[in-house]
């Protein structure tokens, strides 16, 4: 199979503040392989000097940073500014993460987390807000996606999608040969609000399949798990 061509128009800069090293070093691998600078802080004050000095396209926070916490300091982000920002934290009541989502949080990720997942979260986040935008159409041989009209052609003749066949195609492109579980694609592509079970993943990966033949060998069922984009 064809490698998925997949350019971006970007000059990203992400900033991440967590306490604990090990953290920070997670994330700047994720992000290592994108070009994208990757800033970090040990604590609140450090991240409201940076920000003073740089804008970024995306901020990763713990909630419990020492000296300002990032609840304060996502309260601060957003008297001037709608960056997304996701929050980090471990097992926390409903009610700390609803305050994490009140102080102004886009998203909200347990510790520890799948590094793959997290990335994907920045990705789609960074989608979202226009930060980064594809150049070109995205390829995977004669399967062709153009991301500006939202059409989708194979060999040449267009296929109907519907939206959420539309959304779940353009994920396996742009997360190519990673295996994701019915639950983490529910998540990423539906959103975790949706109410849904993981046969909802089933049955449009089922229809999408039907739209792109031959092509629909390029998503691989793992079983009892999930699905994987093979490029």
């Amino acid at each position: 199979m064809t490698n998925v061509n997949n350019e971006y128009d970007y000059d990203i800069r992400l900033l991440v503040a967590d306490m604990d090293a090990s953290v920070r070093e997670i994330i700047r691998y994720c992000v290592r392989d994108e070009g994208w600078v990757c800033d970090e802080a040990k604590d609140g004050i450090t991240v409201l000097k940076l920000l003073r000095r740089k804008e970024y396209n995306l901020i990763i926070l713990e909630a419990e940073l020492p000296e300002i916490t990032g609840e304060i300091v996502c309260r601060q982000i957003r008297k001037s500014s709608r960056v997304p920002v996701i929050f980090l934290g471990r097992q926390t009541s409903e009610e700390d993460r609803l305050n994490c989502f009140a102080s102004g949080g886009n998203d909200f990720v347990v510790k520890p987390f799948f590094p793959r997942e997290m990335l994907a979260r920045i990705k789609s986040f960074l989608s979202l807000s226009g930060a980064v935008t594809t150049k070109k159409m995205l390829n995977s041989g004669n399967l062709r996606i153009e991301t500006y009209s939202h059409s989708v052609s194979v060999e040449g003749r267009e296929i109907k999608l519907t939206p959420r066949e539309y959304d779940l195609l353009l994920f396996f492109c742009q997360n190519p040969n990673k295996a994701f579980s019915r639950e983490e694609i529910l998540d990423l592509v539906w959103g975790k609000h949706f109410f849904g079970t993981d046969r909802t993943v089933d049955t449009h990966v089922k229809s999408l399949r039907n739209k792109i033949r031959p092509y629909h060998v390029y998503i691989s069922t793992i079983w009892g798990y999930g699905y994987k984009y093979d490029t």
